[in-house]
């Protein structure tokens, strides 16, 4: 097990299998150094928790929880294309949506599930850039989605 997913099992959580994708895309691509991951919505068992906007059908604490699953899965899926967690040496970008009630402004707060987590189980290599961006719909009305972009070590 790598340390990665060692500091998930400490945190009581462990990699999904990587979640299908819903269209025409692949999960994660590597470039060079680098792997993009596809947005990860916060399917659990093929399927999502929760559905609808957050600040009406779903509140912020819930989506910030969902937000921590759209990181799992895209850990998940970068896994699936480098093989070994460890060999992440720096998240440089999170890109997270929010399917957002109109007057709902709390989008920061709510992706902050999905850089928590990866602070946590990186340390300095999950510190990372980030937007935060409220949406009025996102795919199978879904309330979170997150991407990452992530330097990995080259052989």
């Amino acid at each position: 097990m790598s340390k990665v997913e060692s500091k998930l099992a400490e945190l009581g959580l462990s990699l999904p299998p990587v979640a299908a994708p819903v269209a025409a895309y692949v999960p994660a691509l590597r470039s060079g150094e680098f792997v993009f991951t596809s947005g990860q919505l916060p399917v659990v068992g093929g399927k999502l928790p929760s559905t609808g906007k957050v600040g009406a059908e779903v509140s912020p604490e819930e989506g910030k929880e969902l937000a921590q699953t759209c990181a799992l899965n895209a850990l998940a899926a970068i896994k699936s294309v480098i093989g070994d967690l460890d060999l992440i040496e720096r998240v440089v970008k999170v890109v997270g949506f929010v399917a957002s009630a109109p007057d709902f402004t709390g989008q920061p707060g709510v992706i902050n599930g999905a850089s928590e987590l990866l602070g946590k189980v990186l340390g300095e290599a999950g510190v990372h850039a980030r937007s935060a961006v409220g949406v009025a719909v996102l795919p199978l009305d879904a309330p979170v989605e997150v991407e990452l972009q992530v330097r990995v070590k080259t052989a």
